[in-house]
């Protein structure tokens, strides 16, 4: 059995949240997404260019419990990565309003990079890549 055209292309990344309004508000007021659509309280839809996050909160169908009884839980270590513009400035913004960091910066042959959380420790890259 072939596996080609399988898949359609990106649609986007979901995020477990447990408030979907503050998640939306986090994405929107602080990092600059787009409000697509949400049906409270159980989900949202923000987005910023191609990338759209899908935002689940309790009681959303993408939040129900695993077939084996697991629950879908917030944070973890695979993260987005958001490609921005001089992060020492991002980070001196962010902290400013209280944003929670997982690290400092920290520079490779890639470029610079740090982790943020959203309200939920759901982590996010930003990334400035090196210039070339």
């Amino acid at each position: 059995m072939s596996t080609e055209g399988i898949i359609e292309g990106l649609w986007g990344v979901r995020y477990q949240v447990t408030d979907v309004p503050r998640a939306v508000a986090f994405y929107t007021d602080t990092l600059g997404f787009r409000l697509d659509f949400q049906n409270l309280p159980a989900f949202g839809q923000v987005s910023i260019e191609n990338l759209k996050l899908i935002l689940s909160g309790p009681g959303a169908s993408g939040s129900r419990p695993m077939p084996d009884g697991r629950d879908q839980q917030p944070g973890g270590w695979n993260r987005v990565v958001l490609h921005v513009k001089n992060l020492s400035d991002r980070i001196t913004d962010l902290k400013s309003k209280g944003v929670r960091f997982r690290n400092e910066m920290e520079v490779g042959p890639g470029g610079k990079q740090i982790q943020i959380e959203d309200p939920d420790g759901n982590p996010i890259e930003l990334f400035e890549p090196a210039g070339r």
